[in-house]
C-alpha cells in the first residue's frame, strides 16, 4: 500500500492553483470538472509520477471550521521537503510569501512555515 493523494483545503481553487503552480513550483496533472467544483492535483517536477497533491474546495462546514482552527492556532496541516530551507525561504520571500516562522534548526532538521494564500500554514523541511 501507498499514498497516491493527499488533499489539502482550499478557499479557492484557481487561487490555489496558481499559488501552488507559480509560487511553489509544483505541475498541474489533473485538472478536470467534479461537479460544481474541480479536481486538480499537482505533482512536484522532480517527480511527475509520485503523490498527487489534491486541491480540495473547503465547502463542506466542517472542513472549513477544521482548516479555520488549524490556522488560528498556527499549525500547518502538511510538510513539503526542501533541499536548502535557507534558499526555498530566501526564493518565497522575493515572491511576496508571507511567513509564520523564518527558519530554524530542530535537532536534525530546519523547518519554516508560511501561509498559502488559501487559508492554510504550510511547513517546508530539511532534514540532514
Amino acid at each position: 500500500m501507498k499514498i497516491i493523494v493527499t488533499s489539502i483545503f482550499v478557499q479557492d481553487q484557481d487561487r490555489g492553483l496558481e499559488f501552488y503552480t507559480k509560487t511553489l513550483g509544483f505541475v498541474k496533472k489533473h485538472d478536470e470538472p467534479a461537479g460544481a467544483y474541480r479536481w486538480i492535483t499537482l505533482v512536484s517536477p522532480d517527480d511527475q509520477d509520485g503523490t498527487e497533491l489534491l486541491l480540495e474546495p473547503n465547502d463542506h462546514p466542517a472542513a472549513k471550521e477544521y482548516q479555520n482552527k488549524l490556522f488560528a492556532d498556527g499549525i500547518p496541516v502538511t510538510m513539503f521537503g526542501v533541499a536548502d530551507v535557507h534558499e526555498e525561504y530566501q526564493r518565497l520571500i522575493k515572491q511576496g510569501v508571507k511567513f509564520t516562522m523564518e527558519p530554524t534548526e530542530m535537532g536534525k532538521v530546519t523547518l519554516a512555515v508560511f501561509e498559502d494564500t488559501c487559508g492554510n500554514l504550510i511547513q517546508i523541511i530539511e532534514q540532514e
